[in-house]
């Protein structure tokens, strides 16, 4: 099996080559695999449908045992593509509390973190590239 990510390789409906793909994938496409839908009013304010995580966003659990709780991002595991949240914990055998590192595709943003001031730039010049694009199509289609 080849030991290197593939650059030239587009997509496919095969689960086992997708998990290559991921797994083999460097960090800096690793991070965009950690993306995260937004709150419908959040839509509306920013207009784009979803952004990368961020340690400080706060997120809404959508499925799994904690589903509808809430809580600040605390850690974000790039490599393993998890994320913890605060106050979402599970005893151990022993009685410690441990962490639980959450799947970012079950979250939704209901609040930025917006103490960086790219992030904030980087969704403005996102959602004005969508706009554009939109518009060409609406041309290319009156045509």
């Amino acid at each position: 099996m080849n030991k290197k990510f593939s650059t030239a390789w587009k997509g496919s409906s095969q689960p086992r080559k997708q998990r290559k793909y991921a797994a083999k994938a460097p960090l800096h496409i690793k991070r965009k695999m950690l993306s995260v839908n937004i709150s419908k009013d959040l839509r509306k304010k920013y207009k784009i449908r979803n952004i990368v995580v961020r340690k400080g966003d706060t997120v809404k659990i959508m499925k799994g045992k904690f589903k509808k709780k809430t809580g600040k991002i605390v850690e974000v595991f790039t490599k393993i593509k998890k994320v913890t949240i605060e106050g979402i914990q599970v005893k151990k055998q022993d009685g410690s509390k441990v962490n639980v590192k959450m799947q970012p595709s079950n979250l939704q943003i209901t609040e930025l973190n917006l103490d960086d001031k790219k992030r904030i730039k980087n969704m403005k010049t996102e959602s004005r590239e969508k706009t554009e694009k939109s518009k060409e199509n609406k041309t290319e289609e009156k045509k």
